[in-house]
Formats: structure tokens, C-alpha cells, sequence
């Protein structure tokens, strides 16, 4: 059955692609470079020796490497796929090893703290594009990916001043040909947009779900029996990947914060009419919002089934 992704290249945009960490995206990036034909060798590297073993056994890479050097040795398109704290120590670690001419990108949803943590390690001559897939779920590990994570979604890319075009065209084609759409824009702008569409709304979900686990007098079984689908939604997104999510707000902090004060403001108005019983106020600010809901279906970025627990696949 066809799945949306079309025919393989009859070329490989890269001869040689290495993945640096293993998790939902990189294997999902595997899978999409082999489903595509994206890279003529794929290369995957993870600190993670269990990680390595489950590479191996499911066969989504041509080559896996013990450590993040071996693998970008001789790669012209190399990918952190690592949590954003880790991005660093990665850069310096590879950085002898880089192949003159490399694009290195990465996936983190995080772009200007990533900047700062990469770029001083990188040689001259190697093209630093950082990147951010907006797609995902809410599973994590290298058993976790597929190959059209990131079809009809969105990937931000963020080049740094000076970027040479054609690297950046490059890349671009790379995620388009994954079956993404590809924006381009500053990284300050990029934190303080994915601050309000996606970590601040994680904030709140980790902060609903930790409250309900906390009420006295609601047990922790009623929770789980009686879960609408608003809350079943939450505990979706509570679910993800927890190491990522600190580094995300750890890294972006700024953003958050300035979002995290902007939403309070709003939460103080709503709480204002309803204690004032103030209905037209309440209904003029729910139709406002439906509106948002449906235009994220007419972009095609969400579909109107209502299950509120997602499909595989759906961010």
C-alpha cells in the first residue's frame, strides 16, 4: 500500500549520512532515508551499547558505529539527533572528525542555546544548518520510528548569517524529500514561536497531570477510570520523553518564561469572568480559539476525528 512518501530518488542527495542518536527521530530519519534512497550509506552511532544491539538487529542502518567520531568519519551530511544538553559534548567530539564541505544539522527544538553549544566546536569548512522537525510521539527509542514521522510536517531550519545557499538547499531537499515541509527562519524567532505552540503547552500538561496525580481526594485509580478525553490528551503529552523535555526547557528558558507570563495574564482574565459570571465573555473567547482548531485542520497539520488519543505518527 502506498505510503505517501512517492518513488525513491534515482539519486542519493548524500553519499554517506550519519545519525547521531538513535531515538524516535533519528531511527525515523533511518527509516525515511532508506524508504527514499536519501543516502547512498547510512551510518548510525549511539552512546547507548543496548541502542546499538536493537540498530543492528532491526537493519534500519548500513553501518553502526561505536561512537559519535567513527561515525561521521567521511559523512557529507551528519544529523545530532541527541537531547539538546548533550549537543555540545557531541560537537567537540566530533569536530576532528568531520569531513571538509560536511552540513551538520541537527533535530532539537531548541535552535539558539544549540547554536551557542555547536557552533564554537565546528572546523571551517563544514556547514552547521541547525534544524527542528516539528513531528513526533509519544514513544521514544530506536524501536519507536518509521518512515513517515515526517510526512505533511513541518522541519524549521535555522542557518546561522552566511550560510552558503547551496548547503542550505541541500538540506532543504533532504526533509522535502523526506516528506516534510520545509520553513526557514532566525533562531530567536523559532524558540519564541515553539515556546507557545509546543513547550509551554508540554509545561502545562506535565503540571495538569502532576496535579491530578497529587489531589487528596480523588485516588489514583478514578484519575485513570473516569479520564475524559481533555485529560486523556494531556497524559498523551506528559508521556514524552523526559530527559528531552528538561533539556528543552532547561535550554530555552527565556522564551518559556516570557510565554509562561503572557499565558498566566490570559489565565487571571478567565478567571476574572468566570467568577464575575461573565458568559459572553467566556463564549467570544471560546469561538476565538475554535477558530485556531480549525485552521490547524485546514492546514492540514491535524485531522477533525475526534480521538483524543492519536494515531501513530501524529505530533
Amino acid at each position: 500500500m502506498p505510503d505517501g512518501l512517492g518513488a525513491p530518488l534515482s539519486e542519493p542527495l548524500f553519499e554517506r549520512a550519519a545519525l547521531i542518536g538513535i531515538g524516535l527521530i533519528g531511527s525515523s530519519l533511518a527509516h525515511a532515508c532508506r524508504r527514499k534512497g536519501l543516502a547512498r550509506a547510512i551510518v548510525a552511532a549511539d552512546a547507548s551499547p543496548a541502542v546499538r544491539e536493537t540498530v543492528r538487529k532491526l537493519a534500519i542502518a548500513d553501518e553502526v558505529a561505536e561512537t559519535a567520531a567513527a561515525g561521521v568519519e567521511g559523512a557529507d551530511l551528519v544529523i545530532l539527533c541527541a537531547p539538546v544538553g548533550a549537543m555540545g559534548a557531541i560537537a567537540e567530539e566530533i569536530a576532528p572528525h568531520l569531513k571538509p564541505g560536511a552540513i551538520v544539522s541537527d533535530v532539537g527544538s531548541v535552535k539558539a542555546s544549540i547554536i551557542g553549544a555547536v557552533a564554537p566546536h565546528l572546523p571551517l569548512g563544514v556547514h552547521f544548518i541547525p534544524g527542528h522537525p516539528v513531528a513526533g510521539t509519544e514513544q521514544s527509542g530506536p524501536t519507536a520510528g518509521f518512515a513517515t514521522l515526517f510526512l505533511n510536517r513541518w522541519t524549521i531550519l535555522t542557518p546561522p548569517e552566511g550560510t552558503d545557499p547551496k548547503a542550505l538547499a541541500r538540506l532543504s531537499a533532504f526533509w522535502t524529500a523526506a516528506g516534510a515541509n520545509v520553513e526557514v527562519m532566525a533562531p530567536a524567532h523559532h524558540d519564541l514561536v515553539l515556546a507557545i505552540t509546543s513547550h509551554v503547552p508540554h509545561l502545562i500538561a506535565y503540571n495538569i497531570v502532576g496535579t491530578a496525580a497529587d489531589l487528596e481526594e480523588v485516588t489514583r485509580s478514578e484519575v485513570i477510570k473516569f479520564s475524559a478525553g481533555g485529560f486523556r490528551d494531556f497524559t498523551r503529552i506528559a508521556a514524552s520523553d523526559p530527559t528531552m523535555w528538561r533539556d528543552v526547557f532547561l535550554n530555552n528558558k527565556e522564551a518559556v518564561l516570557e510565554m509562561l507570563g503572557r499565558f498566566n495574564e490570559d489565565l487571571t482574565a478567565l478567571q476574572r469572568m468566570i467568577r464575575r459570571d461573565d458568559g459572553q465573555g467566556l463564549f467570544d473567547l471560546f469561538t476565538r480559539t475554535r477558530a485556531i482548531r480549525r485552521g490547524i485542520i485546514e492546514q492540514g497539520q491535524e485531522t477533525a476525528a475526534p480521538d483524543f488519543g492519536r494515531r501513530t505518527g501524529e505530533n
